[in-house]
């Protein structure tokens, strides 16, 4: 009885999720929750795949909903469908243009942490002022906005 039931609240919880996805507004960021995941012409396994990606945690904005499908954006600005269970709310962001300075505080003036490389991937949090909290692996610090895709530049982020 308890395994029916506690079932049954997973499902309910799953359900819900999927109900919150579909009155989210777009666009909103997510990033690859999965090792592989596929990029679809259209919301359904009868489209064929376009895209194969294998880099979890990489962002992606999506920019419509159909039942359990995402309409997503990639970096390099591919689009299309993948499986929304493949996908994360977890907010990550990847390092573009130039090399990006990493500081001690959301400052330009303050002390420089690390250096990340163009294609890093990192977590996200605590976004405002054109800079955001980002953690590669544990190494943390500030870095501009304009420097990352995954989040936009006037975005607030808690």
């Amino acid at each position: 009885m308890r395994a029916a039931v506690a079932g049954f609240m997973v499902a309910a919880a799953l359900g819900a999720s999927a109900a919150e996805a579909q009155r989210r507004q777009v666009p909103y960021w997510v990033s690859i929750a999965a090792r592989e995941a596929l990029m679809r012409t259209g919301p359904g396994t009868n489209y064929p795949a376009t895209w194969k990606y294998v880099r979890p945690g990489l962002p992606l904005r999506v920019i419509q909903v159909h039942e359990d499908w995402r309409r997503v954006e990639d970096p390099e600005g591919e689009r299309g469908w993948v499986k929304g269970i493949l996908l994360s709310e977890q907010r990550t962001a990847i390092v573009v243009g130039q090399t990006g300075e990493l500081h001690a505080k959301a400052d330009g003036g303050s002390r420089l942490e690390w250096r990340v490389a163009p294609g890093v991937i990192g977590k996200v949090d605590k976004c405002g002022g054109g800079w955001c909290r980002f953690d590669v692996k544990g190494r943390r610090g500030y870095i501009e906005t304009r420097s990352l895709w995954g989040v936009a530049q006037d975005e607030a982020v808690d």
